[in-house]
């Protein structure tokens, strides 16, 4: 008990400042008060719900920042305070479907996957007709030479026609937010002994800077005023 009371009277006396090495030093851990606190930044999954409450002023009227993290996030915060911290508002995530790359599966989850997850493109309808012309597991020979696959399926009973699979297939997945044009990239497009199908991955990520580009540009456009007022930059 004596010994928290010495305590308290320890921590009564006004603390003082230490000068050393040409810097100020304090004897007691102070506490600023007058800091601006954190905030919870708003989640929402849309790029127009985003420009909406730029538009808005709804929390502040400060020049705001937008960056383009990903194809999938962007964030909006403010400038640096005098402490060095920085508020984020919003943060948009894309709302996408769940897409199997690299990964063998059935014919028929593959069709599925291909017509709800992907953009029509003229290639995607030619790789829809080979998949739908693989009748049983049974039924696919292949002929491979590391580039090109050349597949017989069974189209009837007695009725054979030979598929060819030209590697890359240029397809549209829905990768980024609807309000942008999805971008389109290589895959290669293999099938395997049981009629199974998969999708592997072929540009690089270069379409991850394509997507980021393209919402740089969407965003520039719907904000232009702002942008020319020094109220927002975006940068990705």
């Amino acid at each position: 008990m004596l010994k928290e009371f010495v305590q308290y009277l320890l921590e009564l006396k006004r603390p003082e400042l230490v000068e050393a090495g040409g810097h100020t030093y304090s004897t007691r851990a102070l506490n600023r008060l007058d800091v601006e606190q954190e905030v919870a930044a708003i989640h929402i999954q849309s790029l127009s719900g985003l420009i909406d409450y730029i538009r808005s002023n709804f929390d502040h009227e400060r020049s705001v920042m937008i960056h383009v993290e990903s194809p999938t996030q962007v964030n909006v915060f403010d400038s640096l305070n005098d402490m060095n911290d920085r508020r984020t508002y919003i943060k948009a995530k894309a709302l996408l479907p769940t897409i199997h790359f690299e990964r063998f599966m059935s014919r028929e989850a593959f069709n599925i996957m291909l017509q709800s997850c992907f953009v029509g493109n003229g290639t995607k309808e030619k790789v829809l007709e080979l998949i739908a012309s693989i009748v049983e597991e049974n039924s696919v020979t292949q002929n491979d030479d590391g580039v090109t696959q050349r597949v017989t399926a069974k189209t009837g009973v007695a009725t054979v026609g030979n598929k060819t699979i030209p590697n890359p297939v240029n397809l549209k997945p829905f990768r980024t937010f609807v309000e942008i044009a999805q971008p389109e990239s290589d895959f290669i497009l293999r099938l395997r002994e049981g009629g199974e199908v998969a999708l592997f991955q072929a540009d690089g990520g270069s379409w991850e800077l394509n997507a980021m580009h393209s919402i740089k540009e969407y965003l520039q456009t719907e904000l232009q005023d702002l942008i020319e007022q020094k109220k927002v930059m975006i940068i990705a």
